[in-house]
């Protein structure tokens, strides 16, 4: 089991475009959270961080320039990757995109699967695990494909979801992580799991982690939550 499916925010205008993105989106393994406007879009972003935005740049009231100022000037979605999706095809208008901080500039019309492509490469730098890669801090080593954990070459045995929780941790060394972010990633937007449970699961994957010796490599941030380091 790999655990929940990367989130991705689809900020999108025109109603058809948005339902063949969603559908093309679903299909290659995204959870899908949809915005139609701007406002919509940090509302969405407010209620959960997604793993990428793919971002319209023309839109009513609040434009995709102007999302993707506001994402870039908060500390906590600074890096969240952002596609952002125009008709303009010019280089003044692609560098503009870019310098207000979106990380990819894709010109109408594109190929379906070439935006799958760059969505999946900037999926490989924030979710590694997603993309199959090994996870390695310090002395642990996680493997996604074999579900192998070792620390200083000993295996380590975890439950499954303890299994995700460190994999979520290890992607973001020293960020720290509130329940709620870490309950979105591990367990998955449409479950309801109680907030305290992640403090279960916390303490379950720290007892797995120091069953062979080593010092506890997981911080606890009063009021603020858990990180790697």
């Amino acid at each position: 089991m790999s655990g929940p499916k990367p989130i991705v925010l689809l900020v999108e205008d025109e109603p058809a475009q948005r339902e063949i993105l969603r559908y093309n989106l679903e299909a290659e393994g995204f959870h899908v959270v949809a915005a139609s406007n701007g406002e919509e879009a940090m509302e969405r972003v407010a209620e959960g961080l997604p793993d990428l935005i793919l971002l319209d740049w023309m839109m009513p009231h609040v434009s995709g320039l102007e999302v993707c100022r506001r994402i870039r000037a908060k500390a906590e979605t600074r890096g969240i990757p952002i596609l952002m999706l125009s008709a303009r095809s010019e280089e003044v208008d692609k560098v503009r995109g870019l310098e207000t901080g979106a990380d990819d500039y894709v010109i109408k019309p594109y190929s379906v699967a070439e935006l799958m492509a760059r969505l999946r490469a900037h999926l490989r730098r924030v979710r590694p695990a997603q993309a199959g890669e090994v996870l390695e801090w310090q002395d642990i080593v996680l493997d996604p494909v074999t579900h192998r954990v070792t620390r200083a070459g000993a295996a380590l045995k975890l439950g499954p979801t303890e299994f995700r929780l460190l994999s979520c941790l290890l992607e973001r060394p020293g960020r720290v992580f509130s329940r709620e972010q870490l309950l979105d990633r591990v367990w998955g937007r449409d479950i309801y799991v109680d907030s305290r449970t992640v403090d279960v699961h916390v303490g379950r994957l720290r007892k797995a982690l120091m069953a062979t010796g080593g010092n506890d490599p997981l911080r606890t941030v009063r009021g603020a939550g858990y990180a790697m380091g």
